[in-house]
C-alpha cells in the first residue's frame, strides 16, 4: 500500500492546521499499513480524525464567512469514509484498499487548493485558530471589515473558569 509522506510543501503557515494535517498523514499511514485483521480498527481511528479535522475546519470557515464549497467536499468526503467503513465491518476489504489507493492523490490536491486558500484568508484578516476568532490590530480594528468589536487579543486570554 501506498505511504503518504509528509513534504514541506503541505505546510500551509497556521500552526493548528498544519499540526492537524501532520495528523492525519499519521493516521492514514497507519491505515495503509494495517492488515486484515486491524484494518477496521484503523479506518475507524482515521474516520475519527477526519471527522474532528473537517469540524475544525468548518468552525474556522463557518466564523470567517469562507465560502460554502471547501465544506461540501469536506460532507463528500466523509460521507464516502463512512460507506467505506460499514462495507469493512461487514468485511469487504476491497473498497477500504481502493480507498487508501486513492487518499494521498485527494489529500495533496485539497491541501494545496482549498485549504491553501482557507489558510491565506484566514492569516489575511487576522483569524486567530487557536482562540478561533479575530485578533486585534494596532488600531484596534478586527476582523474581515474591521470594527472591533469580537476581538481576542494575544497578550489577554482569559481564565479558565474554576
Amino acid at each position: 500500500m501506498p505511504e503518504l509522506q509528509w513534504k514541506e510543501d503541505l505546510e500551509l503557515g497556521v500552526a493548528r492546521m498544519d499540526a492537524t494535517h501532520r495528523e492525519f498523514v499519521e493516521r492514514y499511514n497507519a491505515l495503509a499499513g494495517a492488515g486484515p485483521d486491524d484494518f477496521a480498527a484503523r479506518l475507524d481511528e482515521f474516520a475519527a480524525h477526519t471527522e474532528a479535522h473537517f469540524a475544525q475546519e468548518n468552525r474556522w470557515m463557518e466564523a470567517v464567512g469562507f465560502p460554502g464549497c471547501h465544506r461540501g467536499e469536506h460532507d463528500r468526503v466523509l460521507a464516502v469514509v463512512n460507506d467505506i467503513r460499514k462495507r469493512v465491518a461487514g468485511g469487504d476489504l476491497f473498497l477500504g484498499r481502493r480507498l487508501v489507493e486513492e487518499l494521498p492523490a485527494w489529500f495533496a490536491n485539497h491541501t494545496s487548493g482549498m485549504d491553501a486558500a482557507l489558510a491565506f484568508h484566514l492569516q489575511s484578516i487576522g483569524f486567530d485558530v487557536e482562540r478561533e476568532a479575530f485578533v486585534a490590530r494596532e488600531d484596534g480594528s478586527c476582523g474581515p471589515q474591521g470594527g472591533g468589536c469580537g476581538c481576542a487579543t494575544l497578550s489577554a486570554a482569559p481564565e479558565p473558569a474554576a
